[in-house]
């Protein structure tokens, strides 16, 4: 789901780095001070989530986790995963620091979407198994569809690339799905308000 360096056009990259920017300061204006805990604990959950991998063929892709990110989080999930997708940038060379903008907006635009969609559902709907997931498999198609318009921006020789981007992220959709719906239910039975207000 990372977009490495190198790849996207000067542009799509100033993009991304402006959106990032403009979505940090949203989201650190909204933040409560008692949510910054959270907030941490769930940038290195995203941070861990992408050292999963999921065979798929002869490759692999790792979860993201930022529907459900989005979910817990709010607004806060776009300061979790730059700082998450920062580190991973410094220690493991996953997307890189010219890409951080870009790659931020890729995976917090939907978390943050997911986010908005569930607190605007009714009680009733927050507790129920497949619409959460639905929100968790909406985090990654978002990101992916994010991540073919970020490519084919960048010139048509990515064209191919982009178009395959969402139908290879199916089975992570369909995993991410099933996180979101199980933890999701699982907070609501031991720990409602940790999704319940922000």
């Amino acid at each position: 789901m990372h977009i490495s360096e190198g790849v996207l056009s000067l542009p799509v990259l100033l993009t991304g780095a402006g959106l990032t920017v403009i979505g940090t300061a949203w989201a650190l204006k909204k933040l409560d001070y008692n949510q910054i805990p959270k907030t941490a604990i769930l940038s290195a959950v995203f941070f861990v989530a992408s050292l999963i991998h999921v065979p798929i063929g002869p490759s692999n892709m790792h979860l993201v986790l930022n529907g459900l990110t989005g979910i817990i989080l709010g607004p806060a999930c776009i300061l979790a995963i730059l700082v998450a997708l920062f580190l991973q940038a410094v220690l493991f060379q996953f997307g890189g620091l010219t890409a951080l903008g870009v790659n931020t907006v890729i995976m917090a635009g939907p978390a943050l979407v997911c986010g908005l969609l569930y607190y605007s559902l009714p009680v009733k709907l927050k507790k129920n198994i497949f619409v959460n997931f639905c929100l968790g498999a909406l985090g990654i198609l978002g990101s992916g569809f994010l991540v073919a318009i970020s490519l084919a921006f960048s010139g048509e020789a990515f064209l191919p690339a982009a178009k395959l981007i969402i139908l290879a992220h199916i089975p992570v959709m369909v995993v991410e799905g099933i996180i979101a719906s199980l933890t999701v239910s699982f907070l609501h039975k031991v720990r409602p308000e940790m999704i319940e207000k922000r």
